[in-house]
């Protein structure tokens, strides 16, 4: 079982001077503790839910990879999820393909249908129905995969159209493509037929039990191999207020194929990620 921090929260400590350090020393323990990928979100204002909203500082989720690959060497970056509203599909291709590039390798593409109005309204970003957004999921998906292909050609869907889908200098290996959300419907179909992985809200081991066998019929509707879906899971509670209940959650996830659960910094994320290292990781990596 591997183990992954997702970085969600730029507001302690609360001098936004302090923001580049604290990540970086978050990412450094981090990737010497073993940790197996990094992950910020992928937002412009904070969630409405989380500490103050909107008004809480929040980092551009590319730019700040781009700061964690000068940083470290082995960890795999990705945002859990883009937003794909929020980039054209023709331009994320490439921002990924660069991020690999210089990463060394490491990019993978954590995509899923972009919800959060508040700042796509504040920021003039195209707020469209939710059946159009997994529409432009699905071509977004399509061209991704062309781009980062030998396929050079042009690329006509029903919301995108691209003359060409030149990507060089190519990823140094096909990013991995995961997609976010556990909708029985779409998101998960998604998965069955574009995705490498899946992501998970991990509120219950028995939701995600559930939403695995949807997937598994999706699969074997699309001819997909289901045990080819690398299945990972989001923990948002904060951990370390139970680590046990936490190791025995990752053992029953274990038992239904997850590979990897993510975990969430609360409090100072150094000190956070210093406790991880200490209590959590150890028993980890015996699973």
């Amino acid at each position: 079982m591997r183990l992954g921090l997702h970085y969600w929260n730029f507001s302690t400590p609360d001098d936004p001077a302090s923001i580049a350090s604290t990540l970086a020393k978050t990412a450094l323990i981090a990737e010497q503790a073993g940790i197996w990928s990094f992950t910020p979100m992928d937002h412009y204002f904070q969630m409405r839910h989380r500490h103050g909203g909107a008004h809480e500082p929040m980092l551009e989720g590319y730019t700040t990879l781009g700061y964690l690959a000068g940083l470290t060497g082995r960890m795999r970056l990705g945002l859990l999820v883009t937003g794909v509203m929020y980039r054209h599909p023709g331009l994320l291709a490439k921002i990924v393909a660069t991020l690999d590039v210089l990463s060394g390798g490491r990019a993978f593409l954590g995509i899923g249908a972009s919800w959060y109005e508040r700042e796509q309204h504040g920021l003039g970003v195209p707020v469209v129905p939710v059946a159009e957004r997994f529409e432009r999921l699905e071509e977004t998906l399509q061209i991704c995969l062309q781009m980062w292909s030998a396929d050079n050609g042009p690329f006509a869907g029903r919301h995108y159209r691209l003359a060409e889908t030149l990507c060089v200098p190519a990823p140094l290996s096909r990013p991995p493509i995961l997609v976010g959300g556990g909708g029985e419907r779409k998101t998960l179909r998604l998965v069955a037929r574009y995705a490498d992985a899946c992501n998970l809200f991990g509120r219950s081991v028995d939701e995600v039990a559930h939403k695995l066998d949807v997937l598994r019929a999706h699969c074997d509707r699309e001819g997909r191999d289901y045990d080819a879906v690398e299945k990972t899971v989001m923990v948002s509670r904060p951990v370390l207020d139970d680590v046990d209940a936490l190791l025995a959650d990752a053992e029953r996830y274990a038992r239904l194929g997850v590979s990897e659960i993510q975990v969430l910094p609360y409090g100072h994320p150094v000190r956070f990620m210093e406790k991880v290292a200490e209590r959590v990781i150890p028993h980890m990596t015996a699973l």
